[in-house]
């Protein structure tokens, strides 16, 4: 059964893979901190059912604690090892299965192996704390393999640790008009896309979603144009992988 991709918005998504659905960093709020939700409703009640959950990282918008509290009672949910001793908050979501992994660990749940890989980002619980946990990338293994980056930069070894993959979901952008070290823009999306191993589908993700109160008018194309820009450059750096740029709810299957 090919694997079936939803996009919810920023790094959210479902991967159903042999009936098993995946959810990835859910943020499911329509205002966090200085970002508001800038473009698609937010997600209907169904985007919290998951069989699993992972979550890539510590930042707010990716490791977001009222958004997991949705998720049913005895849900799996990944993080990175360390996450709860750096975000005191997740000992309040006592219904959920909490597991820590570290890059190159992997698990077994409800018939998929999902094997957490590095990420190239900051993974420290901004604005403050200590780095006491990794940002990670997550390798979801059943019938396909699709690999769900997080937040990252382009790093040597990510082909080599990611491994063969059919499907990619990859960063393309941000939340606000300048990306810093550690992330992929659309042109350094499409390199990481061209250095994986035989993926056949890519669905362009974290971008379009988020922006900063009152910078409406700062760059807006940072805000529209990331999964466009990516389609162009993954048809320069590599041709033979098809791309979907969804719309917020929209579903591909690859």
């Amino acid at each position: 059964m090919p694997v079936r991709i939803t996009w919810w918005g920023h790094a959210t998504c479902t991967v159903e893979e042999s009936g098993v659905r995946v959810l990835t960093d859910p943020l499911f709020a329509g205002r966090l901190a200085h970002l508001r939700r800038r473009r698609g409703a937010l997600p209907p009640p169904e985007a919290a059912a998951a069989d699993v959950a992972v979550v890539s990282h510590l930042h707010a918008d990716h490791l977001h604690l009222p958004s997991l509290a949705r998720l049913a009672p005895g849900t799996p949910v990944l993080v990175p090892r360390g996450a709860p001793r750096a975000v005191p908050g997740l000992a309040r979501l006592g219904h959920l299965a909490l597991a820590e992994l570290g890059p190159g660990d992997a698990v077994r749940v409800a018939g998929l192996r999902i094997r957490a890989v590095s990420a190239l980002h900051d993974g420290r619980r901004l604005p403050y704390g200590p780095r006491l946990a990794p940002a990670l990338g997550y390798v979801v293994e059943g019938e396909d393999r699709t690999y769900f980056a997080g937040d990252t930069g382009l790093f040597a070894s990510m082909s080599a640790e990611v491994g063969p993959v059919d499907v990619a979901l990859l960063p393309v952008g941000g939340w606000g008009p300048f990306l810093g070290p550690g992330h992929l823009d659309a042109r350094r999306a499409a390199r990481a896309l061209a250095s994986l191993a035989a993926p056949r589908r890519a669905v362009p993700v974290h971008y379009g979603t988020y922006w900063p109160i009152g910078l409406d008018a700062v760059r807006p194309h940072e805000f529209h144009a990331p999964g466009e820009e990516f389609v162009r450059h993954a048809a320069e750096l590599a041709p033979e992988v098809s791309v979907a740029v969804l719309a917020h709810g929209e579903s591909v299957v690859a």
